[in-house]
């Protein structure tokens, strides 16, 4: 080999020599940074999209603060065999997040969880209106669900989730739950069915607010319907005059009201209503089906959340006068 040819091959040499060392440093540094805490100061959540490229979710993590350098995150996620497996979703970022473990996150799937808490009681119209008010779900809802099929509890729901299958949710368990209490029902009830149940519960539910009081008043209604008596319940004609919730009650109920022509009026109408006229909670439910029975006719509003009840229309006088005395104090003590 000439004396030229040498120095060529080692000036080629020292330059692969320096390309390899820089080579190797920028892969040192890049497995530092791969593995180091990343520069997001404070924790925060970020959505990734469906659909999202690697190079798009690289870039928006890059632009949310979350990594510095987007190519060492995309290089991560291929060395470590993850590039089919990120997974789209609204996420809790820590703070100096690593990418090796924003990777394991978003690995993971394990995204946001929202709740959306139905109180007993609500009618479906008021329910449909929670549900279109939630910002993080997506979707119309293609009908109005029925009145009285919703289940009120807690319900977690992801970034994006339909807002039918919410509702969806919400009916599954309300049939999970009023099969299984009209299965336990307690014997010789005057209710034909579960419906009957879910819409003698929707009363109850609307009548009190204490626990304790739930299965008295289910057995007045119970004893009512034994006698063919009408249940004369001011629920039912609430719900008549809102036009089934869907109207706020301008004033209290008065005589008036009392006479609307409505299948859901229980003072004209014998029996049940032809609906629930509310949602009712697992308790109502519970209380229906195994009501508190000791032969109570009547009951009556005592002024402090609760009620006096009664055997007797003699009785039930003697209380609603006792209640009209309460608000005659209670009006002439206010200033």
């Amino acid at each position: 080999m000439s004396e030229g040819a040498r120095a060529l091959w080692r000036s080629s040499a020292l330059w692969l020599i320096a390309i390899l060392a820089v080579v190797v440093a920028l892969l040192g540094w890049g497995i530092r940074d791969f593995r180091s805490p990343g520069p997001l100061a404070q924790a925060k959540t970020i959505v990734i999209p469906k659909g999202s490229t690697l190079d798009q979710v690289a870039g928006d993590l890059a632009e949310a603060g979350v990594i510095d350098h987007p190519w060492v995150f995309i290089a991560g996620v291929h060395l470590t065999g993850n590039a089919d497996a990120l997974k789209a979703g609204e996420y809790d970022i820590a703070a100096n997040i690593s990418p090796t473990l924003l990777i394991e996150l978003l690995r993971s799937g394990k995204v946001v969880r929202h709740k959306l808490t139905i109180a007993e009681g609500l009618t479906s119209a008021q329910v449909v209106a929670l549900v279109q008010a939630a910002p993080l779900l997506a979707g119309d809802l293609a009908f109005r669900p029925a009145e009285g099929s919703l289940l009120p509890q807690t319900y977690f729901y992801t970034y994006g989730e339909q807002r039918q299958e919410l509702i969806a949710q919400m009916g599954h368990a309300m049939d999970e739950v009023l099969t299984k209490e009209w299965a336990a029902r307690k014997p010789g009830l005057p209710l034909a069915n579960a419906q009957q149940a879910l819409i003698l519960a929707s009363i109850v539910e609307k009548e009190t607010a204490k626990p304790e009081e739930r299965a008295r008043i289910a057995g007045v209604y119970i004893e009512r319907l034994r006698q063919g008596m009408k249940l004369q319940a001011d629920p039912t004609v609430t719900y008549a005059v809102t036009n089934g919730g869907t109207v706020p009650l301008a004033h209290p109920l008065d005589r008036a009201d009392l006479a609307i022509v409505s299948p859901y009026n229980t003072y004209l109408n014998a029996g049940l209503p032809p609906t629930p006229i509310a949602n009712p909670g697992l308790a109502s439910l519970h209380a229906t089906v195994d009501p508190d029975e000791r032969g109570e006719l009547y009951f009556v509003a005592d002024g402090s959340g609760g009620h006096n009840f009664s055997k007797s229309f003699v009785e039930h006088v003697k209380n609603v006068l006792k209640y009209r005395v309460f608000q005659s104090h209670t009006k002439s003590a206010t200033p």
